[in-house]
């Protein structure tokens, strides 16, 4: 029988082996540690097949551009692309990107036509946070216009709205306009006055010019601010006479009156609603005027059935069906805020009343009266009504009275 060795014996055996088996030993040890690494490697690479690196895609802001096969004062054009289009970078270059459209068209277009997509996710963003926003009013754009991801002429702009479109405006921002470079206050020449001349002081420098932006949402849904003079709100051409020369900030139907004298279809002539305010940028308030035009059906034509005025109104107005004894009536509501005591947004510039009342008015035939639980009196701001009338010219009796 073969002799059984003990753990000692064992021990003294290996022991007892020759350095050129150890040596052997290591070797195999490592061949077979750089075959797993290798293993783990080859894993690795067959997992990337299914889960690829992340896809950098930009997004067309022009117009409309042509991407070209290569970047050198002659080239060809391979395909057109438009705005909002997204691509697919293939290839960075100096000023320009490579890129792949979905129809697989490849080809260089300037790093300028495109947003990127952090920009892109931006718009997507607010968007979403105003897809439930009451909409303040509508208006017509005058050309096409950019809409930009915050209010002024040098930020962010993506989609492009095509003039004569339709746009809800969702609320109303103003900001400081930016001057022109090389358009500023001239730099004085003379030399500095020396102290004691006599001289009175330089007087303050104005204060900057305002422009009024709105955050708006098109057809699409697609949501960002547009430069409010280079649209107008729509006002229905039978009270569009009536502004006297204030500004229309909206308009809306109240109640139509069946007038076998009107012109109206079905011989039915609306009653609107309407806000206005000066025609002026920069304004702490939305509107300063409200004013209701009711169908006359003895001399059928429209008249001022309500008017309430100055005051510091905010937009948005709410028209609902105010249930009364003798059955449901068109009402209306809106925020009313103290004159000066307002907050202004630093990153928007959107002003909003600090402490807004709410206040709700019904229409019972032509008469507006006042309803719900804020009865308090209002105060008229009558000091803008005062600066209102000094700002008037002068009619030729005032001339004639004061020479």
């Amino acid at each position: 029988m073969p002799e059984v060795l003990s753990s000692k014996n064992k021990f003294s055996a290996v022991s007892n082996l020759p350095p050129s088996c150890f040596v052997g030993l290591i070797r195999c040890v490592r061949f077979l540690a750089v075959g797993a690494a290798l293993c783990v490697l080859a894993l690795a690479a067959g997992c990337s097949r299914f889960h690829p690196p992340p896809r950098e895609m930009v997004y067309v802001s022009a117009r409309q551009m042509y991407l070209h096969d290569r970047v050198a004062p002659v080239s060809n054009r391979v395909a057109e692309v438009t705005n909002g289009e997204a691509l697919q970078v293939v290839e960075h270059g100096h000023r320009f990107l490579k890129v792949k459209t979905a129809r697989n068209a490849v080809g260089w277009i300037e790093d300028h036509a495109v947003v990127d997509e952090q920009t892109y996710n931006a718009f997507g963003k607010l968007a979403g946070e105003h897809k439930q926003d009451p909409v303040a009013a509508t208006a017509t754009l005058r050309d096409d216009l950019y809409l930009h991801l915050l209010p002024g002429r040098e930020t962010e702009h993506f989609y492009l709205i095509a003039g004569n479109s339709k746009v809800q405006l969702l609320a109303r921002a103003s900001i400081a306009r930016a001057e022109a470079p090389g358009f500023g206050p001239l730099a004085r020449l003379a030399a500095p006055e020396k102290p004691g001349s006599g001289k009175a002081p330089e007087p303050e420098p104005p204060p900057p010019a305002m422009e009024d932006w709105w955050l708006a949402r098109d057809s699409s849904g697609h949501t960002g601010w547009l430069l409010g003079s280079r649209m107008d709100v729509d006002v229905p051409d039978d009270i569009a006479q009536y502004g006297e020369g204030q500004r229309f900030v909206g308009a809306w139907l109240l109640a139509k009156v069946y007038d076998p004298g009107s012109d109206a279809p079905g011989h039915e002539a609306p009653e609107y609603l309407t806000v206005l305010a000066p025609p002026e940028s920069g304004l702490p308030f939305d509107f300063n005027q409200i004013r209701v035009f009711t169908w006359s059906k003895n001399h059928h034509r429209y008249e001022t059935g309500f008017r309430l005025h100055p005051i510091d109104g905010y937009l948005p107005v709410h028209i609902y069906t105010a249930n009364t004894p003798t059955g449901n009536v068109p009402a209306f509501s809106f925020e009313l805020g103290a004159a000066g005591n307002v907050s202004t947004d630093p990153a928007t510039g959107i002003t909003r009343p600090a402490s807004a009342r709410t206040l709700n008015y019904e229409m019972i035939d032509t008469s507006v009266k006042r309803i719900g639980p804020d009865m308090a009196p209002v105060s008229l701001d009558r000091a803008f009504e005062k600066d209102a009338e000094k700002k008037k010219p002068e009619s030729k009796r005032q001339r004639a009275g004061n020479r």
